[in-house]
């Protein structure tokens, strides 16, 4: 058998395995684009439909093209215009309508308190957190495993199963709808002390034997040497933390659900749905949906390289 023979077989092989690789590469594009469409889509509809009269949005919700400028949703007599005037196949005439409506419903006050929520619980997750993190990570002392396995087991327990009891203790306590009542449950979390417990045993120790040796207290240690090279976990858990208090609903309905000067975004946004009686306003509640979901998209979008950073080396990303 001559070496022509031999070779054509290895070739062929080659060739097949080639072809399967970049079938399978573009059949993962694919799949890859239609998973983005997927998320997309939802978010493209909210802000194009946000900026429509109400007519337009139930004639033609999918038309998607504004074709010029803004434009009043009401004639010279303050009667409604038709939808025939709005849209047209997959354009629409934009309209400020909707965020005028929702200004018009407190939710100046509204973004304040989510902004005062968020921010006080995120600050005192970056102290708590850290101090915890950094007490399991670096303190030996007896039950240290013990502590930190209970911390664990309590991401276990659904949300909702804590909802009665913190309502009777908050009620007791004279702090329902209260600040101080929004704030105070919420100022330490499991997974934050998590997050930064396994930052801390990636830090080599020789930083803060070097510390100790020219008197540092093991405080002083941690608030200069330590937290300043913690920016990534710390970021990480600043976006972690004021994502979810921004979006938070269930214990700002719980907790200061009946007092509506203390109501949040979240909260105030489903307040809302009956602002038009039977007939849910669209363009006011999706102006609302946008102006909340704005801020959290820059904040991401800011820190990004940095909340990766802070994933990666605390061990939730696969390492």
């Amino acid at each position: 058998m001559s070496a022509t023979t031999l070779e054509q077989p290895v070739q062929n092989t080659s060739t097949t395995g080639k072809l399967i690789r970049r079938i399978l590469g573009i059949a993962g594009i694919l799949f890859l684009a239609i998973v983005a469409a997927v998320e997309i889509v939802p978010f493209v509809f909210t802000i194009v439909n946000s900026a429509k009269c109400l007519p337009a949005i139930n004639a033609a919700p999918w038309a998607f093209v504004p074709s010029s400028g803004f434009i009043d949703c009401r004639n010279e007599e303050g009667r409604p215009l038709p939808a025939s005037a709005m849209t047209s196949g997959v354009t629409f005439q934009p309209s400020l309508e909707g965020y005028q409506m929702v200004i018009a419903e407190d939710l100046p006050r509204w973004f304040m308190n989510s902004v005062i929520f968020a921010a006080a619980i995120t600050i005192c997750r970056i102290l708590i957190d850290s101090l915890a993190g950094y007490s399991l990570a670096r303190l030996k002392f007896p039950g240290n495993r013990l502590i930190f396995f209970i911390i664990l087991g309590t991401l276990m327990i659904p949300g909702v199963v804590l909802i009665v009891p913190r309502f009777i203790l908050l009620k007791q306590l004279g702090i329902l709808n209260t600040y101080q009542g929004l704030i105070i449950p919420l100022a330490a979390d499991a997974f934050g002390i998590f997050l930064m417990k396994q930052f801390f045993e990636s830090i080599p120790k020789e930083l803060e034997e070097a510390a100790e040796v020219d008197g540092a207290s093991r405080l002083t240690t941690f608030f200069r040497i330590i937290l300043p090279i913690s920016t990534p976990a710390l970021t990480a858990l600043t976006i972690f933390s004021i994502q979810g208090m921004w979006n938070n609903f269930m214990d700002a309905l719980i907790i200061v659900g009946t007092s509506p000067s203390l109501w949040t975004l979240t909260l105030g946004l489903t307040s809302l749905q009956g602002a038009g009686g039977e007939t849910l306003i669209w363009n006011l509640f999706l102006a609302g949906a946008v102006i909340t979901t704005v801020p959290m998209a820059i904040v991401f979008f800011a820190f990004q390289r940095y909340f990766v950073e802070g994933t990666s080396y605390s061990g939730l990303a696969g390492q």
